[in-house]
């Protein structure tokens, strides 16, 4: 069968940025590693890309191809004894749930959508509401193949090249494209959780709930009201979700099938969800979401009075599929869309510098219409974003009026976090400038993952959006001419 290729306009998640690429959809190792040698005899940059959920540019590459791993997406097995699961890098969250459930496993790690690929959350290291608890998606990794772009084939796990193994996962597609994805799934008695609903009247008390549950919550995440100030500032709600246990659950051959686990396409069984975002368009505006935000924390006010209540794990894990295409409520013409920005900041500064940030955009006027906070704990990955902190992550509209005011106030809240020694996770950023990575990460483990790089991508082949923003310097990329275009 012949390689599915064609062009198309490449965008980011967030639709404030694309190109247009060509666009390759490799079967196979066979059919990648093809690619990779015609890429390196011709000099064509490659850019690898999942299902395209990143917010910015981590999977958008504006000088050569990108590869789709969408249909290189077979299920390799499953073992319901165990919970692990082996997959090829397009499957997806969505397909590997729905997979394991019935046999009573869940994924351990999941984003706040479904759709991304297996590939793609290995690659971003992605994180989900229990990384407090579980660490993030790496953690629950327990062997890859990797192909490098120079055609070597490497199977990796903590003892077998355990060097790559931690590189790998997290790296953003720069050393090499996940072939094979081999992971523990989480054991679960029921398909549905209990959740409870706290409401805080500022962000020191909706922090404070989350620090006194963490050792009692499987997931703990936050909503905060952007809009709120004062003695109000940073106001919200939790969400404090448990696993039932075994007995908890009195039907849980239907709850944990996948029928039960499917989201209503109906709003109140009368409107369809798909259409929600042309109403939502109406009130995605400063006084609109003002308005939301403080109806949805009087909401939260009268839920946190009630006793806790039974979520699917559908329902509570992947709000953002709850309303289909509701980014589009942000503009569908050009230069219109969102921008998340999401700083994770250490346990010692998070407070104030949390409280420094919504300070600083309602004065500024670029004022989040959605902001959720977790909590997060280290990992051994060498690109990680996670660390003993918090995040928060946020965001903005953007429009071309907008745009270069508010990038400008995003680099200026970046040198805030960077000072205080926080981190950014590059699936959800647009904005930051080169020359970050060595004040987020130690100087040998950089030396040792741009080593990596140029002893499995000696060419220069595999880049980014992301990269050449972020690590032009390191990746020497500019040194390189742009090939014309077949």
């Amino acid at each position: 069968m012949a390689l599915a290729r064609g062009y198309r306009y490449v965008e980011h998640w967030g639709m404030a940025g694309g190109a247009t690429a060509r666009v390759l959809y490799p079967r196979s190792v066979e059919e990648l590693r093809a690619i990779f040698a015609e890429a390196r005899a011709g000099g064509v940059p490659l850019t690898l890309r999942g299902s395209g959920n990143s917010y910015g540019d981590a999977s958008t590459g504006s000088r050569g191809h990108v590869i789709e791993s969408s249909r290189f997406d077979r299920m390799l097995g499953f073992d319901p004894a165990t919970g692990i699961a082996e997959v090829e890098p397009g499957v997806t969250v969505r397909d590997l749930w729905r997979h394991t459930l019935p046999h009573g496993w869940w994924p351990r790690v999941v984003s706040g959508t479904s759709f991304p690929t297996l590939a793609g959350i290995a690659a971003a290291n992605i994180h989900g509401k229990n990384n407090f608890a579980v660490g993030t998606v790496g953690d629950a990794i327990l062997e890859f193949d990797l192909l490098a772009a120079d055609g070597t084939l490497h199977t990796c796990s903590r003892t077998r090249e355990p060097e790559l193994f931690h590189a790998a996962i997290g790296g953003f597609g720069l050393l090499g494209a996940f072939t094979r994805l081999r992971l523990q799934t989480k054991h679960v008695h029921s398909g549905e959780l209990e959740v409870a609903t706290f409401a805080g009247k500022n962000l020191r008390e909706l922090m404070g709930y989350v620090a006194a549950h963490t050792g009692d919550a499987d997931y703990l995440v936050g909503w905060i009201d952007c809009f709120a100030r004062g003695d109000g500032l940073g106001r919200g709600q939790i969400h404090h979700g448990r696993c039932l246990k075994e007995g908890e659950d009195a039907r849980p051959h239907e709850t944990l099938t996948v029928a039960h686990q499917e989201l209503s396409p109906m709003l109140f069984g009368l409107f369809p969800k798909s259409e929600l975002w042309r109403v939502m368009r109406f009130v995605n505006r400063d006084r609109g979401m003002r308005a939301i935000n403080g109806l949805r924390y009087w909401q939260g006010r009268l839920e946190g009075l009630l006793p806790p209540r039974r979520w699917t794990h559908v329902e509570f894990s992947f709000l953002l599929d709850s309303v289909p295409n509701w980014k589009w409520s942000y503009g569908r013409r050009p230069g219109h869309g969102l921008v998340q920005f999401q700083p994770f900041v250490p346990q010692e500064s998070a407070h104030a510098l949390l409280s420094e940030i919504l300070r600083r955009s309602e004065a500024r006027g670029f004022v989040s219409y959605l902001g959720v906070l977790k909590r997060h704990r280290p990992d051994p990955f060498w690109l990680t974003h996670a660390l003993d902190g918090w995040s928060l992550a946020l965001d903005y509209k953007v429009t071309p009026a907008t745009r270069a005011a508010l990038f400008a106030f995003l680099r200026e809240l970046a040198e805030l976090v960077l000072a205080a020694g926080g981190r950014f996770y590059f699936a959800k950023d647009s904005v930051l400038p080169s020359g970050v990575l060595a004040r987020m990460f130690p100087r040998e483990r950089l030396e040792a993952f741009f080593a990596l790089k140029r002893a499995l991508d000696p060419h220069g082949v595999l880049e980014s959006d992301l990269w050449r923003r972020v690590a032009p310097d390191e990746l020497a990329l500019d040194q390189r001419p742009v090939p014309s275009s077949p």
